[in-house]
């Protein structure tokens, strides 16, 4: 006998979120809302509910390239955050905030460590 729950009982709160989310985007789209406020939006969403958190890890599971689509998607943004941080870095500089700029550095160093442990941490501990 197979005791393990199915996919659906797993992930109903993900799936119902998917839903509820691709809903909300269409009816958002439908009524002509602007694009850049659905994509601010859909990413404040995303933050703080951690609504696609399921499929990265349902595309993770494809064999052989799963995990090189979700490093091809994650390791960007590392990219990003970095780079952004050079473009404040500059642009304070330039207006004097030395002290203030340490200060954002370190919070920026804090949080990308914070994620590195996380991603290790969730390799680590087994789901079930």
């Amino acid at each position: 006998m197979n005791n393990q729950p199915s996919f659906i009982k797993v992930y109903r709160k993900q799936i119902f979120g998917w839903i509820l989310a691709i809903l909300a985007i269409s009816i958002a789209l439908y009524y002509g809302i602007d694009k850049k406020i659905i994509l601010f939006l859909t990413f404040v969403i995303s933050i703080f509910t951690q609504i696609f958190v399921g499929l990265g890890a349902l595309i993770g599971m494809i064999p052989l390239i799963g995990p090189l689509i979700i490093k091809a998607i994650s390791i960007p943004v590392f990219w990003f955050l970095n780079a952004m941080g050079y473009v404040v870095s500059g642009v304070a500089i330039k207006k004097g905030y030395a002290t203030e700029l340490a200060k954002s550095r370190i919070v920026t160093l804090g949080l990308l460590i914070g994620i590195i442990i996380g991603y290790i941490l969730g390799h680590l501990i087994p789901l079930r």
